[in-house]
C-alpha cells in the first residue's frame, strides 16, 4: 500500500488514497502512525469519495480514534489530492464529519505551496462542544456565553481558567501569563483532555498573548498528545481572544512547529492558513 507522509507547520500526517480500499482503519492508523514501529505521525488521513463535496476526508488519531476535523490536515489534505491531480483546484471543497470544508489552495512552480481553509463558525453552546456545565439560558436560542468563556477547571489542586468553543470539535482554552514554555502540558494535558466534564475528550490549548497581532502557544490534541502544531487548536485560540478583546480580525499564532495565520471577524466563519509540504513517500509492507 502506497502512503506519502506530509507536514504544516510541524503537524505531519500519512496520506492514503482510500478511494477503493478497505482495511481496518482504526488497526493500521495506531500501527503507521507509531513512531518507533511505524511511520510516525500524528494522523492518518484517508482520501474517500463524496456525493456532498469534491472529495471526503477521514481523519484517524495515533490511539486508533476518528476525529471529526482536522485544520492543518484539510491543508495537507488540500496539496495531496492537487499535487496529484486527484481533484484539479486550486479550491476544493472537502466533507468531514465536522460538515463541509472549502479549502483555497496557492501554488508555487505548479505545486500546492500554501493552503487557506474555510473553518466554519465556532460554536459556544455546552451540547454542541460538548461540555457538561450548568450554563443558564438567557432566552429560548440564545446563550449566556459568560461560563464558557470564563470557567476554573480544578486540576491536582490548580485553578486553571478555561474557555470553551467547538471548532466541530471540541477545544478548551487557556490563556496565560508566563510563558507557554514554562507551563507543564505534559502533565496537566492528559488530565484536562480525559476530564469527565468532557464527555468526547477535549482539545487543550494554551496561550499567551504577545501583541495584538501575535500569540504564543501550544497544544495538546486528543488522542494525540502534545504536537508542534494544529488547525483547530489555532482557530479556538483566536475566536477566544477575539472574544476576550485581546486582538483584531487577524492574528499570527506561534505554535512550536511554525507560525498560522487566522482571520476572524467575530461574527462568521473563521479561516486558517499557513505552509504545508510534502515530505517523503512510501510503501507500507504490513
Amino acid at each position: 500500500m502506497n502512503f506519502t507522509k506530509l507536514q504544516a507547520t510541524g503537524n505531519d500526517f500519512i496520506l492514503i488514497d482510500a478511494r477503493n480500499m478497505e482495511r481496518d482503519w482504526p488497526k493500521l492508523a495506531r500501527d503507521m502512525c507509531h513512531r518507533h514501529c511505524g511511520i510516525g505521525a500524528d494522523g492518518l488521513l484517508l482520501v474517500m469519495p463524496s456525493n456532498a463535496a469534491n472529495l471526503r476526508m477521514q481523519t484517524f488519531n495515533p490511539d486508533g480514534s476518528e476525529a471529526e476535523v482536522c485544520g492543518n490536515g484539510l491543508r495537507c489534505f488540500a496539496k495531496y489530492v492537487i499535487d496529484r491531480q486527484i481533484n484539479p483546484g486550486p479550491n476544493l471543497t472537502v466533507e468531514t464529519l465536522a460538515g463541509i470544508r472549502t479549502i483555497e489552495a496557492i501554488m508555487s512552480q505548479g505545486k500546492v505551496s500554501r493552503a487557506k481553509v474555510n473553518m466554519g463558525t465556532p460554536r459556544f453552546k455546552a451540547e454542541d462542544i460538548p461540555v457538561l456545565i450548568d450554563k443558564p439560558q438567557k432566552s429560548r436560542g440564545e446563550v449566556d456565553i459568560i461560563s464558557i468563556l470564563d470557567y476554573s477547571l480544578v486540576i491536582a489542586g490548580r485553578g486553571l481558567p478555561l474557555s470553551f468553543v467547538s471548532m466541530g470539535n471540541p477545544h478548551a482554552v487557556s490563556f496565560l501569563s508566563q510563558p507557554v514554555a514554562d507551563f507543564p502540558l505534559r502533565v496537566m494535558g492528559p488530565q484536562i483532555e480525559n476530564h469527565p466534564i468532557f464527555p468526547e475528550r477535549v482539545n487543550f490549548e494554551i496561550a499567551r498573548v504577545l501583541n495584538r497581532n501575535k500569540i504564543g502557544a501550544r497544544v495538546w490534541e486528543r488522542g494525540v498528545g502534545e504536537t508542534l502544531s494544529c488547525g483547530s487548536g489555532a482557530c479556538a485560540i483566536a475566536v477566544i481572544a477575539r472574544l476576550k478583546g485581546y486582538i483584531d480580525n487577524e492574528v499570527d499564532i506561534m505554535l512550536p512547529g511554525g507560525n498560522l495565520t487566522l482571520n476572524w471577524d467575530g461574527v462568521g466563519e473563521v479561516y486558517l492558513s499557513g505552509q504545508v509540504e510534502d515530505i517523503f513517500t512510501g510503501e507500507w509492507l504490513k
